[in-house]
C-alpha cells in the first residue's frame, strides 16, 4: 500500500476536504482486508465467493467496524459490477425503486450487473424488505445487506431464504495493532506513540476498526493543537472519552451479555457473574433492568433452595432506586454474588411450567364441593364446604389422605424438590406427608 503522508493525501490540508482516515484506509483489494480470516482465508467461504467470479446475494452480520461496507465495495470491483449503496436509516420505498431503475438502466445500457448494498438493513420494515424479493429472484441485482443485529430476528424469512448469511467478528488486538501500524505510516513522521498509548488506543477501539482510526484522528488533532509529538498513556486518557465500549442496549451485544450474566449466576461462578455485571454497567446498561433480571434469576434458578435470594434481589433494586449510580451499584453487585453462591434449584420453575401446560390443555374441572366457599345459608344447604376438615385441628396440622384436586383429576406431581439447600428439608417433609397419606388410605 502507498505510504504517503496524510498531508499529501489532503487529510490535514487547510484547503482540501477532510477525508476520514477510515475512508483513506479502506481496502482496495482483498489482501488489504485485516481480520475475518474465518471467511477470507484460503479455502474459506467468502474467499471462494470472490474467486468464483460469480456474485451471490448475502447478509453480512457483525459488530460495527468489521469491514461489512468495505467487503461489499470490494465485490463490486472484483466482479466488475455497478455499485449502488442505500442506508436503511435514510431511505424508503421510493429510494429502493430508484435504485432498481438504476440497476435496470445499467444492465440495458452497459450490460453491467449491479450490486445493491443496503447498510443497516434491519432498519427496513417488512414491506421495504419485501420490495427486493422479485428483483433478487429475477437476477437483476445482487443484494448485499449489512446488519449489526441478528438476522434471524430482524430479517424477513422470505428475504433470509434468498441470501447467504456471513458472520463477521470483532477484530482481535493483534489485528487492530496491524491496522494501527498501517495507519501510523500515513501519519506525520514526528508523532510517536509509546507502547502503553498504543495498547490503550487498541483497548478503547474494542474490536472496531473504524473506531480505532477515528480515535487516532482525535489524538492527532489534539497533538497538533498542543504542539505535542510524543504520545503517552496520559495524553490518550485525557483526549478520549472512556465510555467507548461496544454496547448497544437494543442489540445482540446487550442480550449476549445479559445471557452471560444469567448463565454465570446459574453456573455458580461469582467472579464471572461480577465481571458481566460490571461489563454491562460500564457499557451503560439500565441498572434497574439488570436488577429485574437478578430477581428473575432468584426465582428461576434458586427458588426454594434459598428463598432469601429473592428478598436480597428485591432489596438490591430498592437500594439502587434510593441511591442511584454509583453507590447503588454495590447493592446489585452484592445480590449478584449472593445469587451466584446460593444453592440452586429450578424445581419451582419447572413445576409452574408443568402446571400451566396442563391447565392450558385440560378441560375446566369444577372445584370439589367440600372445598367450595359457603358464605350463605343456601350454599351451606346445598353442601358447599361440607365434609371439609380444618387442617389446624389435625395432628401436625395435616389432613392425611385428603384430596385438594378436582374430582376425577389424574394424579400429577408438578413440584419435585431437589436435594440442595432448603429444598432438601422440603423434600424430606413432603416425603413424610406422602407417607401419612399412604397410611390413611390403607386404613380405609
Amino acid at each position: 500500500m502507498q505510504t504517503s503522508s496524510l498531508n499529501d493525501l489532503g487529510l490535514f490540508s487547510a484547503n482540501a476536504p477532510r477525508a476520514p482516515l477510515a475512508e483513506l484506509l479502506r481496502p482496495k483489494q482483498l489482501n488489504d482486508v485485516i481480520g475475518q480470516n474465518h471467511l477470507l482465508g484460503t479455502g474459506k467461504p467468502l474467499r471462494l465467493a470472490f474467486e468464483s467470479g460469480k456474485p451471490h446475494s448475502m447478509i453480512l452480520w457483525g459488530p460495527p467496524g468489521t469491514g461489512k461496507t468495505s467487503l461489499a465495495r470490494l465485490m463490486s470491483t472484483e466482479f466488475n459490477c455497478e455499485f449502488i449503496s442505500l442506508s436503511a436509516v435514510l431511505s424508503g420505498i421510493k429510494d429502493i425503486r430508484n435504485a432498481i431503475e438504476e440497476a435496470r438502466s445499467a444492465l440495458q445500457q452497459t450490460d453491467r450487473h449491479t450490486i445493491l448494498f443496503v447498510d443497516e438493513v434491519h432498519r427496513f420494515n417488512k414491506s421495504q424488505q419485501d420490495a427486493f424479493l422479485p428483483h433478487i429472484e429475477q437476477g437483476l441485482i445482487t443484494f448485499i445487506g449489512a446488519t449489526t443485529e441478528n438476522p434471524s430476528f430482524e430479517i424477513n424469512n422470505a428475504l433470509l431464504s434468498r441470501v447467504q448469511v456471513y458472520i463477521l467478528t470483532a477484530l482481535s488486538e493483534y489485528e487492530l495493532s496491524s491496522l494501527l501500524e498501517r495507519a501510523h505510516k500515513l501519519m506525520p513522521d514526528n508523532l510517536q506513540f509509546s507502547d502503553e498509548s498504543r495498547e490503550l488506543l487498541i483497548e478503547f477501539a474494542d474490536g472496531d476498526a473504524r473506531r480505532l482510526l477515528n480515535l487516532l484522528e482525535q489524538i492527532h488533532t489534539a497533538a497538533k493543537t498542543e504542539s505535542i509529538t510524543q504520545i503517552n498513556k496520559d495524553i490518550v486518557l485525557n483526549t478520549l472519552s472512556r465510555n467507548v465500549r461496544s454496547f448497544d442496549k437494543d442489540g445482540d451485544e446487550f442480550y449476549d451479555q445479559i445471557s452471560a450474566l444469567h448463565k454465570s449466576v446459574r453456573g455458580s461462578s461469582p467472579d464471572a457473574a461480577l465481571y458481566w455485571l460490571c461489563r454491562m454497567l460500564d457499557g451503560g446498561a439500565d441498572a434497574l433492568y439488570i436488577g429485574r433480571r437478578l430477581i428473575r434469576m432468584a426465582v428461576e434458578d434458586i427458588g426454594l433452595a434459598d428463598p432469601r435470594a429473592l428478598r436480597l434481589a428485591l432489596d438490591a433494586c430498592e437500594t439502587y432506586e434510593r441511591l442511584g449510580t454509583p453507590e447503588g451499584e454495590l447493592a446489585l453487585a452484592q445480590a449478584t454474588l449472593y445469587l451466584a453462591c446460593a444453592a440452586k434449584s429450578n424445581a419451582a420453575y419447572l413445576a409452574y411450567k408443568k402446571a400451566r401446560s396442563l391447565v392450558s390443555q385440560d378441560k375446566s374441572r369444577r372445584v370439589p364441593i367440600h372445598l367450595r366457599n359457603a358464605p350463605t345459608k343456601l350454599m351451606e344447604d346445598i353442601g358447599h364446604g361440607n365434609a371439609y376438615i380444618y387442617a389446624h385441628d389435625c395432628p401436625e396440622a395435616y389432613v392425611a389422605g385428603e384430596n385438594y384436586f378436582p374430582d376425577e383429576m389424574p394424579e400429577v406431581n408438578f413440584y419435585q424438590p431437589t436435594a440442595y439447600g432448603l429444598e432438601q428439608k422440603i423434600q424430606e417433609k413432603l416425603a413424610y406427608l406422602r407417607n401419612l397419606d399412604k397410611q390413611a388410605k390403607n386404613k380405609l
